[in-house]
């Protein structure tokens, strides 16, 4: 925990005692907004802008040390714990470096480089790349064995012929390779750099099927990955998971046939290894490409989409969050009595008159749209209800047929306009109303009123104090970002959670 607090304090800037009492807080169940405003004084003036990086902050390394242990013991199990690798493991900053580290620990199942190490291939593997003059061939020869036949009689490995020997050699050296931590992570940070994001449309798709035209711009696409957008990340994403895209990471400049990419050059360089034209030479280079285009390009295509859609969620998760705050926080009009009118067609206008305190006191429904187009009728309503109550503002929300409704709004406030009543409009989002009319908190609020008239008060009352009614539905269901539904689902939650607490 020491170390944790020292990183911390290093990360955030500010000093251990700081990090060490707003550990001990936040572990004692305190916000923090409670923190940041009522506990100044523990924490020696730490914000909260601070305060949120280090709850997230603490969260993930405490998940790594828990990892971090985890590794450390199954390593030892294994009887394989050296002080290099106990050293490496305590500095791996991250758990995909700690994952890294521990690729070749990994319990999984009987690999071909196992089965070959098994055979007693390795020795041969070991010779021919400390020493590539030596003929393949002829080595291979002292270390072929009669076929295995298994328990229940079916036939096991073969490694009788000097191919099947040397396709063993292959094995082991490329499952090697691609565990090897920092040619790993060289690869990852260079296709990250200069890799591309390629997609096409799948073939067969009709791409005038109005599922599949949405994806029109991504039928032909490319761009660097490190520098993909977020909206575009998750829209290829989207895509794929619809099964309208195929997408893939592509190196920088794609290799001439039979000639070896720029990712096996790099691969060659790490390893010391050059192609001289020695007997072991084509063996060497054959494995190269094997590591890369069997064991690598998968692994870090795979390992590089899962980082750009982390990428890309946190930037849609800070948008979802910023539009929640802005809304949370837009200027309430205060105590008014205020006319809400949530719009519709055909089922309607409905009409609610919440008066100062935002007490509900009278709702309506009015049908001034297609089919029955009750026009005058229901500017008669709204004047009625109007001038009853006093109505000074009225709030519209921006669904379905709001255009139409604010010129019902409009032709209002000039009839009162004609008896010296001054009438303002509004229009309010009316995102999370209908699933805040259905809740359990409207029922409890409303238990006499229809569902349908539930929303109309909302609208009214957001208008009012916006932060008062729109805490009374989840933050997800406001609906204020993109790929609300891609994103990762408890971060999401998490994030907004955070704005409407602050």
């Amino acid at each position: 925990m020491q170390q944790i607090i020292r990183q911390l304090a290093a990360e955030i800037r500010v000093s251990e005692q700081q990090v060490r009492a707003a550990v001990e807080l936040l572990d004692g169940g305190a916000t923090v907004p409670f923190i940041a405003r009522y506990r100044k004084e523990v924490t020696n003036g730490l914000d909260d802008i601070q305060l949120r990086e280090l709850e997230a902050r603490l969260a993930y390394l405490r998940e790594l040390d828990d990892r971090r242990a985890a590794v450390l013991k199954s390593i030892d199990e294994q009887g394989k714990l050296t002080d290099a690798l106990r050293a490496a493991i305590a500095a791996a900053p991250t758990k995909q470096e700690l994952e890294d580290i521990y690729l070749p620990f990994k319990q999984k199942r009987r690999t071909k480089g196992q089965i070959a190490r098994e055979f007693g291939i390795e020795p041969l593997a070991d010779k021919l790349f400390a020493d590539p003059t030596l003929d393949p061939a002829n080595e291979a020869a002292a270390f072929t064995k009669p076929p295995e036949v298994l328990d229940d009689g079916k036939p096991g490995a073969d490694f009788s012929t000097v191919p099947a020997v040397l396709d063993g050699v292959r094995d082991i050296l490329s499952e090697r390779w691609a565990e090897d931590p920092a040619l790993v992570q060289s690869l990852r940070e260079w296709l990250w750099a200069e890799g591309l994001l390629r997609s096409k449309k799948v073939e067969g798709k009709n791409e005038n099927d109005p599922e599949v035209s949405k994806f029109r711009d991504y039928f032909e696409y490319d761009e660097p990955i490190g520098r993909v957008p977020s909206h575009r990340a998750l829209a290829v994403f989207r895509g794929r998971g619809l099964e309208i895209l195929e997408a893939k990471l592509v190196l920088p400049v794609e290799p001439e046939p039979g000639k070896p990419s720029i990712a096996e050059g790099k691969i060659a360089l790490h390893l010391g290894w050059s192609h001289q034209a020695r007997k072991a030479d084509d063996l060497i280079r054959k494995c190269v490409a094997w590591t890369w285009r069997v064991k690598l390009s998968l692994s870090t295509e795979r390992d590089l989409f899962a980082r750009l859609r982390d990428d890309a969620e946190k930037v849609a998760i800070k948008v979802f969050a910023d539009n929640l705050r802005d809304l949370l926080l837009a200027a309430p009009a205060g105590p008014r009595v205020v006319m809400g009118l949530d719009p519709g067609i055909r089922t309607g206008v409905k009409v609610a008159v919440v008066d100062a305190t935002g007490k509900l006191v009278e709702t309506a429904t009015v049908y001034p749209h297609e089919p029955r187009r009750d026009w005058e009728g229901s500017l008669h309503t709204l004047a009625k209800l109007a001038e009853k109550h006093g109505v000074n503002l009225i709030a519209i929300g921006n669904g379905t047929a709001s255009r139409e409704t604010d010129k019902l709004a409009a032709d209002l406030i000039k009839l009162a306009a004609k008896v010296d009543r001054a009438i303002e409009k509004v229009v309010v989002s009316e995102a999370g109303a209908s699933v805040y009319s259905a809740s359990e908190y409207a029922s409890q609020e409303m238990p006499d009123v229809d569902v349908s008239l539930r929303g109309a008060a909302s609208i009214a009352r957001r208008l009012q104090d916006p932060l008062a009614e729109l805490v009374k539905i989840d933050p997800k269901s406001i609906g204020v970002g993109q790929y609300q539904h891609d994103v990762n689902q408890s971060e999401l939650a998490r994030t907004l959670g955070t704005v409407v607490e602050d």
